[in-house]
């Protein structure tokens, strides 16, 4: 018994002078690798249209069923994106969402993107239930387009 408690002590004096591990959460953020996949955003073309076609492809593609698109028909006289449809309502249930990226990979013409944002906080259930218009890039940065 004396040899683990001893053994135990070791470990314990090993490690107390090492450098810990520890960030210091909103004073410091951790640098995140290339590849991976944060909170989801929207993109427009340079003109400032919606890249969004309302194809429903990354709704299909998702395997926890978090994304909902509603398509429409385009107006000519004030069309949102180059296609005849665009999505008149799409929303992400980031509580189903299992960031696998298949939604990213499945879209036709890179509408939607997993960015470096991990920021995901609130106090209510129905926050997590982004829609249209908190996913998509404001028209000031229309035809931004993140590294992947």
């Amino acid at each position: 018994m004396l040899k683990e408690m001893g053994q135990g002590l070791g470990v314990t004096l090993q490690n107390l002078f090492r450098k810990p591990f520890t960030v210091l959460y909103p004073d410091e953020k951790l640098q995140m690798l290339p590849r991976f996949r944060g909170l989801h955003i929207l993109t427009r073309h340079e003109d400032g249209l919606e890249r969004c076609v309302g194809c429903e492809l990354c709704a299909v593609a998702c395997p926890a069923d978090a994304i909902f698109v509603a398509a429409a028909e385009n107006d000519p006289q004030g069309p949102r994106s180059h296609g005849e449809r665009y999505a008149e309502r799409y929303e992400i249930n980031m509580l189903r969402c299992i960031f696998c990226g298949m939604c990213e990979e499945a879209c036709p013409e890179d509408a939607i993107y997993l960015e470096k944002n991990y920021e995901l906080s609130d106090y209510q259930r129905d926050a997590f239930i982004y829609t249209k218009d908190e996913l998509l890039v404001p028209s000031e940065k229309a035809g931004y387009l993140p590294q992947r």
